[in-house]
């Protein structure tokens, strides 16, 4: 049965209810559930904006198929339910890939018994969700999902986990090269299947199929449409623009005070510095452990004096000997486990997590870090999730929030986020800034900074990095950092780390925000949270430390320009860091450039990722004209390949005129 109700196009066969309705200029939202009801959670779709001209066609004939037309974009479904979307120009964009006779018409009619949108009943009474698409291009390319640690940009071809892992996000948000974006508007932990065949999505818990589709003549206006209905991320204050020192760990107040005052010393422009994780006593107290941190208000109040902005690690985690962990559990605001000790995971302690998704547990954790933290000045948190893999793979943890199922687990780092961000936002706070492991659809609007994770200082994590940062933006993620240098191991007297630190630090200076982290070498054996080796620019020997220092100071030169681009975030969505064929759809050579992006629209970036390298071949788009940044006055004309030398003092970075 096919049959308008109100704005929605509605199927119902048997047990089988789909929707289609308009929502956001140009898009659809569909769903389809085997419930009784239509779930009425939004997700991520935290906006419904107004529509343009919609059509709805109810043919009088049953056999026939009906449509929904809006704007830009038009859905057809058959008198048996499959769904084909078209854009404005008849070109189909998206096709569900069914296969078996319940249609003896449709020239896919298949003896093979496949359904396309798969609702299988699972115990606890939610379904095994699987959505299945025809493949109808080999050549379509797939940017987005979230932060993968591949050096892939285009994913078209690639398998999926739609779960966070220390280093990896899932916020499944495709842009296609053939006009299309798609939002996979479910929480469930999953898997996508990119395939050159078939594409599908799977949740293995859910209560309904439900994803978001746009229409859209550029890259840029499909991107601007999925932030129109996710939400916009906030503006990045004025700290968030110039350079972050940190490292694992600055273990006392001294230590801290006196990297901050070298920094004045040396005149290097520093924005931030941080305190990473145990400066407290016991996990779950969210406060400075005052054996080492004897005198916290004056060491903010010096900071402020220097201009250097403080950020603390604030974890989620609360340890049995935590002083909050007896109240806490009583009012219920700690994760349920389904089995054994009430214990997620162990790091220096028998440690469990706060229930970010009860807001009286929000309101709780806020309440600590507000008398701890936020009132003696400090405004800016780093929300480590704590290794969130071992949670949802070891403990299942999250599963009560569903019955019997994981359905919520992809939105828990999102819900940190929004703890922090609400208790700023009653404090009168509206730029916000919260550094996150990972991420999901919609986190941008609690001002969540990605970090991609404790990576591995090597030559293929840092390639890894510029496609994660890329797919990161395409996805919705605008604000986005790495740890300069990457996370596990470097030593700074080793002469090969030097060179990939200082490749890695030019290439952090066209970043979102450029921030200096690692665990570097030496450090004790046998102790995880100890000091690692010193991780300050003058660390690494005179002539890094020079290089260094300039880009510091390039950062600096550039910060009304990025001041500018986190105002296109804010305002429309736009990435701060963009591929190629972001910014010139209409050349063909830019969708295929993987190893070059540009920062903001003016500054293309040609990162140097191999050891050794000192030339480059760099492809300058067609339609503009580009000029190397300090060769003078020299114009190359875009649409051809050139190589340009790159010294170790410098990576490449093209000016379009």
């Amino acid at each position: 049965m096919l049959y308008a109700d109100g704005d929605k196009l509605v199927f119902r066969f048997d047990d089988h209810l789909l929707w289609i309705e308009p929502w956001g200029e140009n898009a659809f939202r569909v769903r389809a559930t085997k419930l009784a009801y239509m779930p009425t959670e939004d997700w991520a779709l935290s906006s419904k904006p107004q529509t343009g001209k919609l059509n709805i066609e109810i043919p009088a004939d049953k056999e026939k198929e009906a449509c929904i037309t809006n704007g830009k974009i038009k859905a057809v479904v058959t008198k048996r339910g499959k769904v084909t979307i078209y854009d404005s120009k008849g070109t189909k964009l998206l096709e569900e890939y069914a296969r078996h006779r319940r249609d003896p018409t449709d020239p896919k009619c298949s003896a093979l018994e496949v359904e396309a949108r798969e609702l299988r009943p699972i115990l606890g009474g939610d379904f095994h969700l699987t959505m299945r698409f025809e493949s109808l291009d080999s050549k379509e390319k797939i940017f987005g999902m979230g932060q993968y640690q591949q050096p892939s940009l285009n994913l078209k071809g690639s398998d999926v986990e739609l779960a966070h892992r220390n280093s990896q996000a899932s916020v499944p948000f495709a842009l296609s090269s053939l006009g299309y974006g798609f939002l996979w508007n479910n929480p469930g932990i999953g898997r996508a299947v990119l395939g050159t065949n078939t594409m599908s999505f799977e949740a293995y818990s859910s209560k309904a199929l439900d994803y978001w589709v746009v229409a859209g003549d550029t890259p840029a206006e499909i991107e601007e449409a999925y932030a129109s209905v996710t939400g916009y991320a906030p503006m990045m204050p004025e700290y968030g623009l110039g350079f972050w020192q940190c490292k694992l760990r600055y273990w006392n107040q001294q230590q801290l005070l006196d990297v901050a005052r070298e920094y004045k010393r040396r005149n290097v422009p520093i924005d931030v510095i941080v305190i990473d994780f145990f400066h407290w006593k016991h996990q779950g107290e969210w406060k400075f452990d005052p054996k080492c941190w004897p005198d916290p208000d004056t060491m903010v109040k010096e900071l402020k004096e220097l201009k250097i902005e403080l950020m603390v690690s604030v974890w989620p985690t609360v340890e049995t000997a935590s002083e909050n962990y007896p109240e806490m559990l009583e009012r219920g605001l700690l994760i349920r486990h389904d089995r054994g000790l009430r214990i997620a995971m162990q790091c220096d302690g028998d440690i469990t997590h706060f229930d970010a998704t009860n807001p009286e547990a929000r309101k709780f954790i806020w309440e600590k870090a507000k008398k701890n933290y936020y009132d003696k000045g400090i405004k800016i948190f780093w929300l480590d999730e704590a290794e969130p893999e071992y949670s949802i793979y070891d403990f299942d943890i999250y599963r009560y929030h569903a019955g019997s199922n994981m359905q919520i687990g992809n939105t828990f780092p999102k819900e940190y986020a929004r703890a922090f961000y609400e208790g700023m936002q009653a404090e009168g706070q509206t730029n916000i800034v919260n550094l996150l492991r990972c991420a999901w659809a919609g986190s941008q609007k609690y001002g969540a900074l990605v970090w991609s994770g404790d990576i591995a200082s090597s030559w293929g994590s840092f390639r890894n990095q510029l496609s994660a940062g890329l797919n990161m933006g395409l996805a919705g993620i605008p604000w986005w950092t790495t740890d300069i240098g990457g996370f596990h191991g470097g030593n700074p007297d080793d002469p090969a780390f030097r060179e990939l630190f200082t490749r890695w630090f030019q290439w952090g200076t066209f970043c979102p925000v450029m921030r200096l982290h690692g665990d570097r070498e030496p450090k004790p054996e046998g102790q995880p949270t100890a000091p690692g080796a010193d991780n300050e620019i003058w660390s690494y020997g005179e002539e890094v430390y020079e290089i260094c220092k300039r880009y510091i100071l390039i950062r600096e030169e550039l910060r009304d320009y990025t001041r500018g681009l986190m105002k296109e975030a804010h305002e429309k969505g736009t990435p701060v860091i963009r591929t190629l064929f972001y910014e010139f759809p209409n050349d063909r050579r830019a969708w295929e450039v993987e190893t070059e992006y540009l920062y903001g629209s003016r500054y293309l970036v040609a990162p140097v990722l191999e050891a050794g390298q000192r030339k480059i071949s760099v492809y300058l788009p067609s339609g503009a004209s580009w000029k190397l940044w300090g060769e003078g006055g020299k114009i190359h004309e875009g649409g051809q390949e050139i190589e340009v030398d790159c010294p170790i003092e410098s990576t490449p970075v093209f000016v379009r005129v």
